[in-house]
């Protein structure tokens, strides 16, 4: 026997038209690639959404097609992600950071129909355009502009585009499985491989992400995120912002720490989110500005583990709580988020704070395991001490990659992320490092996240990296590549020192080498290839 309820699809297009009519007023401020700041709202987002559909269609845009954006976190593309989306095609969201030959990679083999891009990424579109297969249509996320028309002669404008458009447009149903947004891995072997999201597992997601024991998102908020719309669709904030009609700043090109300040006190932020690199520059930033960011309340850190030193810094300078999170572009991306069970709220501030450090637990949606093997099926303990293989299965998980028709999955259906981890008896995850970071010593491992955790509180190191190198005895050796704070002296010995009291004598780097800039992939992850391809035989 069925239920006697309404069946709605969960689609897309239900959250724009969510916050078009309950939420019309609520604001969405946007900073522009010229750093002109334009203030708008989710009534007007909803309209241009609906307008741009119509423009799309008017192109010839099919029911599927993949459409892609190269753009920053603006208006502009909010309204583009609803409008293709919501009328039934698929947005790519491509990273503007890659290499020229993997973006040309990722469109053809994506078979994009239409590129959309922000004008500060025209030298990147020229230089692409002749090696791609399918595009048909330019589109350029702005007014008019003659130079850019001049350098790209059949290219179109947004702004242009809309304006000859109805805001009148119904949107379509369909089924709920079907695709909704393409998103390329970073940080992979070989080519990125596509995850290919549906409209059920987006708005899951979405709903996941508001809940209190995630990422808390309300009406109420004003939220920035700093990560990027094109790196794993800024881990679904704009789609959680149109379900709860928070107040949402978008931070376009301006992601440096004193741009980041002067917006959270200018428009009120009060929950931030982004990478741990990013967060470095806003303490550092405010600390020289003198600015206390009396706004914001809450941080949500992910993409690589949170040093301690960073989490004290947030909550003692800024009296702001830091959510530790964790996901991938497998996982859409939310696997797991740090918030307190009512038994840890009389713990003391140290035992708090080793819970914060932990990568925090699953919402309802997910399940997470650990296991003796990669790709494995025999499950660990889960004590928050005996360390496996981290594995996730759920509703907004990865089957299989775009265009591929083996399954991703192991024997019995679970995802295997490639990180080394333990749960404890609640669930709370403690991620101790990437399977390929690991640095496995005379037959022990050492984890390189707690080596460069330890760095990171020193108060002369602004970023540091951990790699393994070959060793004549040992196989491999930690070695530490450091960036000094601007004006530190600082020495070998003295960080060497101070691992002393720390860390097992045998787990302390046979080397530091001082850097000026540690290498960043387009998600702001450090770059340990590149380190290790650098640095590798710094001990032979």
């Amino acid at each position: 026997m069925l239920g006697n309820m309404m069946f709605q699809p969960l689609l897309i297009s239900s959250m724009i038209e969510h916050a078009g009519r309950y939420h019309a007023d609520s604001p969405v401020i946007s900073k522009n690639t010229d750093l002109s700041i334009t203030e708008t709202t989710w009534g007007k987002v909803h309209e241009n959404s609906k307008r741009f559909a119509n423009a799309l269609q008017a192109l010839g845009a099919q029911f599927g097609d993949r459409i892609a954006t190269i753009a920053w976190n603006n208006h502009r593309h909010l309204e583009s992600w609803y409008a293709i989306s919501g009328s039934g095609m698929v947005c790519h969201t491509i990273n503007p950071r890659l290499f020229p030959e993997q973006l040309v990679f990722i469109i053809n083999d994506a078979a994009d129909k239409a590129l959309l891009f922000d004008k500060t990424f025209l030298p990147l579109i020229k230089a692409v355009k002749p090696m791609l297969k399918s595009v048909e249509h330019y589109i350029c996320l702005d007014a008019p502009d003659a130079s850019v028309a001049e350098q790209l002669p059949d290219v179109q404008f947004y702004d242009e585009l809309i304006a000859q458009q109805p805001a009148a447009f119904e949107w379509p149903v369909f089924d709920e499985q079907t695709a909704s947004s393409l998103c390329y891995t970073s940080g992979t072997t070989g080519h990125p491989k596509g995850v290919l999201y549906s409209h059920r597992s987006t708005v899951l997601h979405s709903y996941a992400i508001c809940l209190p024991d995630s990422l808390n998102v309300s009406a109420r908020d004003i939220m920035l995120p700093v990560v990027p719309m094109f790196h794993v669709n800024a881990w679904g904030t704009p789609y959680a912002a149109a379900m709860t009609g928070c107040t949402l700043v978008l931070p376009g090109p301006g992601l440096d720490g004193a741009s980041l300040a002067n917006m959270i006190d200018a428009f009120k932020v009060s929950v931030a989110l982004g990478v741990p690199t990013i967060w470095q520059g806003l303490i550092n930033a405010a600390q020289q500005s003198g600015s206390k960011l009396e706004s914001l309340k809450r941080n949500v850190v992910g993409g690589s583990a949170c040093p301690p030193a960073m989490l004290k810094a947030f909550k003692e300078q800024f009296d702001c709580e830091t959510i530790h999170a964790w996901g991938m572009t497998e996982t859409s991306p939310l696997g797991s988020a740090c918030q307190f069970k009512a038994k840890h709220q009389h713990l003391s501030d140290a035992e708090q704070l080793q819970i914060r450090l932990s990568q925090g637990r699953p919402p309802f949606g997910v399940d997470l395991r650990i296991t003796d093997a990669e790709k494995g099926t025999h499950e660990l303990e889960r004590d928050g001490r005996t360390s496996g293989n981290l594995q996730i299965k759920g509703h907004w998980i990865i089957s299989n990659y775009f265009g591929k028709a083996e399954s991703a999955l192991t024997a019995d259906g679970w995802f295997d992320t490639g990180d080394i981890a333990t749960l404890n008896e609640d669930g709370f995850l403690k991620i101790s490092d990437r399977s390929k970071d690991l640095i496995k010593s005379g037959g022990e491992w050492i984890s390189s996240v707690e080596l460069e955790n330890l760095a990171m509180g020193h108060p002369k190191i602004a970023m540091a990296a951990v790699i393994a190198a070959a060793h004549p005895k040992w196989d491999e050796r930690p070695v530490l590549i450091a960036v000094k704070k601007p004006e530190a002296d600082l020495s070998d010995a003295e960080i060497l020192d101070y691992y002393a009291d720390k860390i097992a004598k045998w787990q302390i780097p046979d080397k530091v080498i001082f850097v000026d800039s540690i290498p960043l992939s387009g998600t702001g992850k450090m770059l340990k290839k590149d380190l290790r391809e650098l640095y590798g035989n710094a001990l032979l």
